[in-house]
């Protein structure tokens, strides 16, 4: 008996806590959202516009991630070979870390302070991670040259429609 309780509960908790397919995939950002202010490397407090913004014309994986979540971590191999196999792409990391402290040290472990990475300060409740169904990490999107979200929602770097809508994109380029 003490068993199957035990399994009840483990079945359970799966469904409580296991990453939810959001029913709705947005194409585009909110205002609302993306006037959410997150941290630079460098301390610097900026609209998530402008970071999308940088990068118009070109197209942009954003990597939710945490130092203290081991499947980001694991994660982290296969974004840098989506990356190599895609040159033209930029990326960027938004973390969820608790403190500024865990994430720059996570960042050191991971060898991630080359890259451009911002951090949460505000925590994981905000206008811009509600707007965008993040209830789990790692989480991936897709925005696409103009600034739109082309894929809304995968959880590894593997997923083939991340390569897919990479490559559709691609070939609206030329």
């Amino acid at each position: 008996m003490k068993s199957i309780v035990s399994l009840g509960l483990v079945l359970l908790s799966f469904g409580v806590f296991a990453q939810k397919v959001p029913a709705v995939s947005k194409t585009e950002f909110s205002k609302e959202a993306v006037a959410q202010k997150i941290t630079s490397l460098r301390g610097k407090k900026m609209a998530i516009s402008e970071i999308i913004n940088n990068h118009k014309g070109r197209i942009l994986i954003i990597d939710f991630w945490a130092s203290w979540c081991p499947d980001c971590i694991k994660a982290l191999p296969s974004t840098k070979i989506l990356k190599e196999q895609n040159p033209q792409l930029d990326f960027v990391y938004f973390s969820l870390d608790r403190s500024y402290d865990q994430w720059k040290r996570g960042l050191d472990k991971y060898d991630l302070t080359s890259q451009e990475n911002y951090w949460f300060d505000e925590g994981w409740k905000n206008n811009f991670n509600n707007y965008i169904d993040l209830n789990w990490v790692p989480r991936f999107l897709v925005v696409d040259q103009s600034g739109k979200i082309a894929k809304y929602y995968s959880i590894s770097p593997t997923d083939p429609d991340i390569q897919k809508t990479i490559d559709e994109l691609k070939a609206k380029m030329f």
